[in-house]
């Protein structure tokens, strides 16, 4: 019997492989093989490829008119997501002939280890097999062996609550797509080509953060009027009852005189460390060093393959008694790499604040792996890297120091004994001589109390009164901290998703994220012109109801639990869409023209509707191409499936466009393939004078054909040019622009997105640079990337052997030279790098005592 070992990700199975003693073997007296994912390796489909036929046209459109939608015509199938083939081959091949298959995936609150595993076994059909599951708290060799040995077996993907509870979010999550669709629907209305995302926990940040800048825009200074004491020592008395006056001259200081202050006693106190950060408050505590959390989340699951750090995703704020004796021993050098004195760590033994049994993988902190300084974590992982381990391992060190202690003095204005005051004098720092996460996080412009000289810590001897002037403190500006505080007061999300969310909606703009909703710096947040325009959308809607998130979740618990099924909790959608598109459409009509004038359409381009005879049916297009407007009559000779020819003057210069009506396609801004009815035209220039151009007869079609003769800055002669029109593929050793480079040539169909974001399809050159003999290529195992990089470094070729390790995120060592050509023994392994705004991927020194002479 052989038990096949389905884990979430290649760094996941090498964790595996050395727990159990390789990717295949026996262990506890069990053949087992190990076979990894690279996360999800199948999605749902677009919402217009799960219904019928009959249906399609109308999952397609983006038109309120077919909103809400029938979650009974969605057969809710799924597809490979790009780039998977491979994996999903490898896994089949790993799991088709064993009597056991283990899913081993992350154990994820939220069930997505779950989901992703058992999409795999259904789509492959293994699902029939006999399925276990592995727990784990982390991947620990301890962690995994106990795993192993205590599987729990699963009767069926139906009856694995964790996996219905994650396909109702997933499914949850896509039927949302029509809030996107209806808010930008009618943004549109209004003349402004913008798409806004609505998801469920975006819309609640959106929210959140227009409430907030609203509140602190709109304040206003309006201030009352109090009699006080303060004494030699800047302590501050108040009577909490004392009359408050609209007018400084109406306060009665008349009425008091200075006195002596009277000490009423003396309390210790103590304040125990804080629970330990989630991967949130770490984001929001490293937001305020200008890192952003996008850049935190990658490096950090980077570390945790590496096992420095522990795992990301994690919803726990304590650890548990294994996880505490685990890091025990390794105690002071956690301390040393954190710069913290291992005398302060005095409370060795487990609080039963930070120390419970139960969880699943532990609070965030320090992995097994100890690095031997902060300088070798910034070496491999950067600043931020640094940043990271640092801020975990004085968090995590909190728990070792000594409570807080301090003594409060309380007195009182002798000759008016209601006028109380305090202060805190410290007789003990304990775990805040160690880190202080709360003043970390804490915003800079936060309003704080009145608080005594910090000169002093003791009461003053006498106090004398005056006239206070008491205003409400203006509400701050949205901070990235202020705001994971309010989601985790309003349980919205769990602290990796907001993170995840938060350097979503915060991502900059570019081609791919024309419409932010935010903008994120050191901390602080705004709204962009987008995520205005949707905040102006939202109020009163059920989407941006912080409430939804916490029903989300709520339903979760109850289909895991088996008290709810799927479609009845998904099938309540579709009133509060209906609600929703009122209620927006209302809000729409108070939104000032002005905003958002930059995502202002364009004018409407020409249609011409008319009897389409190839599909037999009347069919709208519309009538213009690259500028050129065709007339009724050669609309009317594309209807009838006829090929126009035009001539056409195109940047100055004359072409013939041939045109052809039918189905076309392109990606919008959401991301979705969308396809239209419409025309598609391909040009022909006058090339008899152009010496940048070439024409003649394609033989593979027999068509005469044009394409442009240069490329990368080489130019094709004749020659070649007649090779590639009989269909050769040809290699030349060309000179580029950037340098000589040996490329592979080809003619045939090319294509490029225009800026309408539109899909435009070409004749032409395809260039192919044959860098094999400097580069080597194959798939980075850790990101499931296609790579390429070069196959010498510090004057050593890499082996084959050496290459394959390197690709599958091994470090490997080897002898090099130095530019002063003296020999050492290089030692790291493939990661991307930067050079002058340029990303590649090569061999990356580990400085952790990678570079050593060689005797």
């Amino acid at each position: 019997m052989t038990v096949g070992i389905l884990t979430e990700k290649p760094s996941a199975s090498r964790n595996f492989a050395k727990a159990l003693g390789g990717h295949k073997g026996t262990f506890n007296g069990e053949d087992y093989v190990i076979t990894a994912a690279r996360g999800h390796l199948y999605g749902l489909k677009e919402p217009h490829e799960m219904v019928s036929a009959d249906k399609v046209g109308k999952y397609k459109q983006w038109d309120i008119a077919q909103l809400p939608w029938d979650i009974n015509d969605f057969d809710f199938s799924r597809k490979p997501l790009p780039s998977t083939s491979d994996t999903i081959k490898a896994i089949k091949s790993a799991l088709s002939d064993v009597d056991e298959i283990v899913i081993a995936t992350d154990v994820d609150p939220s069930g997505e280890g779950e989901l992703l595993a058992w999409e795999i076994l259904d789509e492959l059909g293994l699902h029939h097999k006999k399925i276990t599951r592995m727990f784990f708290t982390d991947e620990a060799e301890a962690s995994i062996q106990k795993a192993f040995k205590n599987r729990k077996p699963i009767a069926s993907m139906q009856d694995d609550g964790d996996f219905r509870k994650a396909d109702y979010r997933a499914k949850f999550d896509l039927m949302s797509m029509q809030c996107t669709r209806s808010a930008s629907a009618i943004a549109g209305q209004a003349g402004r080509r913008v798409v806004l995302r609505n998801g469920r926990l975006k819309s609640a940040m959106v929210v959140l953060v227009g409430d907030q800048l609203k509140a602190h825009n709109e304040y206003k200074r309006e201030p009352k009027y109090q009699a006080r004491f303060r004494d030699d020592h800047g302590v501050l008395y108040v009577d909490k009852d004392a009359e408050k006056f609209e007018n400084e001259s109406d306060v009665p200081i008349g009425d008091f005189h200075t006195s002596d202050v009277e000490h009423v006693d003396s309390k210790k106190k103590k304040q125990p460390p804080p629970k330990l950060l989630d991967l949130s408050g770490l984001s929001t505590i490293l937001a305020k060093r200008g890192m952003k959390p996008k850049k935190v989340l990658s490096v950090y699951q980077q570390m945790y393959e590496d096992q420095v750090v522990s795992y990301p995703r994690t919803e726990d704020r304590v650890v548990t008694p294994e996880q505490f004796a685990e890091l025990e021993p390794k105690i002071d050098a956690i301390a040393a790499v954190a710069g913290i004195d291992p005398a302060k760590l005095t409370h060795r033994t487990p609080r039963k604040s930070h120390v419970k049994a139960g969880g699943a993988h532990g609070a965030n902190r320090p992995g097994p792996n100890v690095p031997s300084s902060l300088s070798a974590v910034k070496g491999k992982y950067g600043d931020v890297g640094a940043a990271i381990y640092e801020v975990l391992a004085k968090n995590y060190l909190t728990m070792l120091g000594e409570d807080y202690e301090y003594t409060q003095h309380n007195g009182r204005v002798k000759d008016f004994p209601s006028f109380i005051g305090s202060i805190n004098e410290p007789t003990q720092l304990g775990w805040k001589d160690i880190f202080d996460s709360d003043a970390q996080r804490k915003d800079d412009d936060a309003d704080s109390d009145d608080v005594a000289n910090k000169q002093h810590t003791t009461l003053g001897s006498t106090a004398d009164p005056f006239v206070d002037e008491i205003v409400p403190p203006r509400p701050i500006k949205p901070t990235m901290d202020w705001l994971m505080k309010q989601l985790e007061r309003h349980e919205v999300g769990t602290g990796a998703t907001r993170t995840s969310t938060f350097a979503e909606v915060t991502a900059e703009k570019s081609a791919k994220n024309k419409f932010p909703l935010m903008a994120e710096k050191s901390g602080k947040i705004t709204l962009q012109p987008a995520g205005e325009i949707n905040y102006q959308l939202l109020p009163g809607t059920t989407i941006g109801d912080l409430e939804l998130t916490k029903q989300v979740y709520a339903n979760m618990d109850a289909i895991a639990a088996g008290d709810m099924n799927v479609t009845d909790a998904l099938a309540t959608m579709a009133e509060w869409i209906v609600k929703d598109i009122e209620i927006m459409g209302h809000n729409a009509t108070n939104i000032d023209d002005s905003l958002g004038a930059e995502f202002a359409a364009k004018p409407a381009k020409p249609k011409y509707t008319g009897y389409y005879a190839p599909a037999g049916e009347e069919k709208t297009f519309s009538k213009q191409w690259a500028g050129y407007t065709l007339t009724d009559d050669e609309c009317e000779a594309l209807l009838r499936g006829e090929n126009v020819t035009v001539e056409h003057s195109l940047n100055d210069s004359p072409v013939k466009i041939i045109f052809t009506l039918g189905d076309q396609s392109f990606t919008n801004d959401a991301g979705e393939k969308i396809t239209y009815f419409g025309v598609n035209g391909a040009m022909q220039r006058d090339v008899s004078n152009d010496p940048n151009y070439f024409e003649g007869t394609y033989t593979p079609t027999g068509e005469v054909k044009q394409f442009k003769r240069s490329w990368g800055g080489y130019r094709l002669n004749d020659e070649e040019c007649t090779q590639l029109l009989e269909g050769k593929t040809i290699t030349v050793e060309a000179k580029l622009t950037y340098g000589p480079a040996k490329v592979k040539f080809s003619l045939g169909d090319q294509f490029f997105t225009d800026k309408d974001g539109k899909t435009v399809e070409y004749f032409g050159l395809n260039g192919e640079i044959d860098d094999s003999a400097t580069h080597a290529r194959g798939t980075f195992a850790p990101t499931g990337q296609e790579v390429k990089f070069k196959r010498t470094w510090g004057g050593h070729d890499f082996t084959e052997a050496e290459i394959a390790d390197l690709l599958a995120g091994k470090e490997i060592q080897f002898a090099a030279k130095s530019k002063a050509n003296k020999d050492y023994t290089a030692k790291g392994k493939l990661e991307e790098q930067e050079f002058k705004g340029r990303k590649f991927f090569g061999f990356k020194l580990n400085f952790d005592g990678g570079k050593k002479k060689r005797k």
